[in-house]
């Protein structure tokens, strides 16, 4: 509990300054492999450098950023030599082995990527005292890589980065000693459908030498990716096509390059086939160039799930026929998962080599509502030299992605001392050491991707959990814990604030302009858990009006964030704006909800549903989100091809405030022959839909306003497959109940309208007692009494929200009357007769 308390309340002392940890000597990042580090620094004198005559500019220059090196042999010398050691490991490229002392530093290297590497090492050993002279300390460092090709796969769908982006990333990943990009946005189409086969126009052919200047500078293999598969023909022509499209690439200096046969269906999916063209292109063109490195294939079926089983299964195929120096993509035992030393032994049985392995973390391009900031765990650290590369798959937002990338780059480079927790912290420390403790906190509540097809989830709002799991059972049971409390309170604040020292604390406009709509969606949900904690202090001390005041607030509050989730990232497939939402907006909603409830003596058997949801029996989409906007409900797209048995079926299952007006389909690869469109009132009675298809390919069909299911079901007696890019039901927005009634739908978020000089009739007989739940009082409010023989006669005169009316007041009446003078109309969310 003492850590926990540490990590609420501390924070809170760093967010009003701008000071520094200072961190010990020996906090090297990728961490070292071999590591022997004096506590005690000398000063050096300038530098000159001997041994190898021709070495790595790129390198030299980097050391000239930081160390005195001077042109004549004066000084002190940088000794740089051949590394000549008998292990493997220490032949890889990027070994090396540094030796500083008070009177040389040498260093021992492979290649050029040694030196680099070396460099960045030096690089972060260096400090300086308060003078600004340099320090180092005495060591002897060996080290190298696990993993040969470390980096990632530009490999998501929507909005590729811009050139920009790619520049700045290409040069993290040198900090990093990552060594591999590669190039393969979903939606670039000279890398995919429908212009693979065209070469680049010149303005983006210059762009990407420009990209393969600064991979080189950084020690960054550039692969450039190709995804023929949606419309490939297996003959001459295609073949030709593919060969021409990399040599085209050859010319403008790519060196490296792979063959993506990732998320198609239908002939391209041939395994014989593909492994034919791979093997085409290695001898005409890879061993023909003799400076082009070897292949990379990302094979149709990339994970367990997906792959098949039995004679001349798809990875048995590849894995016979494929030239051996080929490297072969996995994402493990899911599109998205972990990766476990069971699966990689498993590929590795079917593809006859170690596998590359393609992570998709921290990509949300299935989740885009949602940020992955959070520590990159789940990777298997007992797999000793079973993977051929890794690299990571991020998000379309480069900088935010750079937390998830920081904890590939240290696993991939020394696996047995990876620490998922400690990388993470140090990653968004490096990504804002202006403000690390604000930014941890938003990263600490950004990291879960929410309900999704996949089923991965990620852990969130680690520290606060348990906090929150105490706090919310006593609650539930009339308790109020003073102690837990005031570390939610910590924590909300917290939260409240961090976004602002975000904005005026970082010069990281880029990351900054990127995460801007889940910055303010946080500092709403830590004023939300503010008011919250505040509204359940004043509901255990019985303090109705209070409680009501609080709960107007929470209430305002959570229309704001539906503001912002409405109105910000506008993206076409899943928009909206969730942050915090896995531990922290759940808690804020279940207390708003039992006070609601409460308030009013409301039953949980009164509530109903209030979102839409899948509706579905196939295995692949039955967590499949639904997104609900103001007039239509739309699955999720999946960009994987789905399988669908006979009599399994795909839809959407509605809420009652809710009238249809139509559906609109995009299926690609799902012929007209074997599905039916159904709807259904009760999903008991199915009625066939007449669904046209437009010039587009696109299909709709108008829907009876009063149906509450649609689905489209596989209706012949084959397994089938199909592309769900767009499953939409149009809708309307009905109203439960008359204006009239809303004072008494025992909903707090309805209200009617009261404005001067109108009068709100209550009938008040057999009532002990009249609650008013009232917003927007601006002026005073009256009621008056109508006893059964008599004139009317005044009970209350005030502006508060909250009037609580005993029958002691009007003991004859029958009638209660509510009048207003206010500025504006008075908002009665609810009228409560006990």
């Amino acid at each position: 509990m003492k850590k926990l308390i540490l990590f609420i309340f501390l924070p809170l002392l760093f967010l009003t300054s701008k000071g520094h940890a200072q961190y010990s000597p020996v906090q090297i990042f990728p961490t070292p492999q071999e590591i022997l580090i004096s506590t005690q620094t000398f000063i050096p004198s300038g530098y000159f450098l001997t041994g190898i005559k021709s070495v790595d500019a790129d390198a030299i220059a980097l050391l000239k950023e930081f160390l005195p090196i001077s042109t004549q042999k004066k000084g002190t010398p940088l000794k740089i030599v051949m590394l000549n050691d008998k292990k493997e490991e220490l032949k890889r490229s990027g070994a090396y082995r540094l030796t500083i002392q008070p009177k040389s530093i040498l260093i021992e290297i492979v290649d050029g990527r040694s030196l680099f590497y070396a460099a960045q090492t030096i690089k972060q050993l260096v400090k300086r005292n308060d003078g600004g002279q340099i320090l180092l300390n005495p060591c002897t460092i060996t080290d190298y890589p696990d993993i040969n090709f470390r980096g990632i796969v530009e490999g998501f769908y929507g909005q590729p980065w811009s050139f920009d982006d790619r520049i700045e990333l290409l040069r993290y990943f040198g900090k990093l000693k990552l060594n591999t990009y590669i190039y393969g946005p979903k939606d670039d189409p000279y890398h995919r459908y429908p212009s693979w086969r065209e070469p680049y126009p010149a303005d983006e052919a210059k762009q990407i030498v420009a990209l393969l200047t600064e991979a080189s500078k950084n020690k960054v293999d550039f692969v450039w990716a190709m995804n023929p598969g949606r419309d490939i023909k297996w003959n001459a022509a295609d073949s030709n096509a593919v060969l021409s499209k990399f040599e085209s690439m050859y010319t403008l200096g790519v060196r490296c390059f792979a063959l993506f046969f990732d998320d198609i269906a239908g002939e391209g999916t041939n395994s014989e086939k593909q492994a034919g063209l791979l093997n085409y292109i290695n001898a005409q063109f890879v061993q023909k160039k003799g400076d082009v490195k070897p292949l990379l294939l990302c094979p149709t079926e990339f994970n367990r799930t997906a792959s098949s089983t039995g004679v001349n299964a798809y990875l048995d195929v590849l894995g016979n026929l494929l030239d051996p120096s080929v490297m072969v993509m996995w994402t493990g035992d899911k599109v998205v998962g972990d990766i476990t030393k069971e699966n990689l032994q498993w590929v590795k049985s079917h593809i006859k080599r170690n596998p590359f392995i393609w992570w998709n973390f921290p990509v949300n391009d299935y989740v885009r509502d949602h940020l992955l900031m959070g520590p990159a765990y789940g990777l298997d650290k007992d797999v000793d030299n079973a993977m051929t590369g890794f690299v990571s798959n991020p998000m379309d937002k480069s900088e935010a992605s750079k937390i998830g990338i920081f904890g590939v780059a240290m696993y991939s480079w020394n696996i047995k001392k990876y620490d998922p927790e400690k990388s993470w912290e140090e990653a968004c420390r490096q990504c804002m050491p202006e403000a690390p403790i604000a930014f941890l906190t938003f990263c600490a509540h950004n990291s879960d991707p929410g309900p999704n097809g996949h089923n991965f989830r990620r852990d969130e709002s680690v520290q606060i959990k348990p906090v929150i799991d105490v706090f919310s059972q006593s609650f539930k049971l009339g308790k109020y814990l003073e102690f837990e409390a005031s570390q939610l309170n910590a924590l909300f604040s917290q939260m409240a604030v961090a976004p602002t020292m975000i904005y005026s604390q970082s010069p990281n406009k880029r990351l900054i302009r990127q995460i801007n709509p889940w910055l303010r969606q946080f500092e709403l949900v830590g004023n939300a858990g503010k008011e919250t904690m505040e509204m359940a202090n004043a509901w255990i001390n019985k303090d109705e009006m209070s409680t009501w005041q609080n709960y107007s607030a929470v209430t305002a509050l959570f229309d704001s964030i539906q503001e912002v989730d409405r109105n910000f990232n506008k993206n076409d497939f899943q928009p909206g704006v969730k942050t915090a939402s896995k531990v922290i907006m759940p808690f804020i909603q279940q207390v708003y909800k039992q006070v609601g409830n409460e308030l009013l003596a409301r039953h949980e058997d009164e509530m109903q549903s209030s979102s839409s949801q899948i509706y579905s029996n196939v295995e692949q989409l039955k967590t499949q989100p639904v997104s609900e906007r103001e007039d239509e409900i739309v699955i999720v797209p999946v960009f994987q091809p789905i399988k669908i048995k006979p009599g399994e079926y795909v839809g959407i299952q509605t809420i009652s405030n809710k009238k249809m007006n139509s559906i609109s389909l995009n299926l690609p690869l799902s012929s007209d022959n074997w599905r039916l469109f159904e709807s259904s009132v009760d999903g008991k009675t199915w009625n066939q839909l007449k669904v046209t298809k437009d010039e587009d390919d696109m299909e709709s069909a108008i829907v009876s306003p009063d149906i509450r299911y649609v689905r489209m079901i596989n209706n012949s007696p084959k397994e089938q497959t199909f592309f769900l890019m767009d499953f939409t039901l149009q809708t309307n927005k009905v109203e439960k109940l008359k204006p009239e009634l809303l004072p008494y739908d025992k909903d707090l978020k309805t209200f009617q309208l009261l404005s001067s000089p109108n009068l709100l009739e209550i009938d008040c007989k057999g009532a002990n007692e009249v609650l008013l739940f009232l917003s927007g009082v601006i002026g005073y409010v009256r009621v008056e009494a109508m006893p059964l023989n008599g004139d009317k006669y005044i009970i209350y005169q005030g502006g508060a929200d909250f009037i609580k009316l005993p029958r002691i007041l009007y003991p004859d009446a029958t009638r209660l009357y509510v009048s207003g003078l206010s500025s504006q109309p008075i908002r009665i969310h609810e009228i409560v007769k006990k």
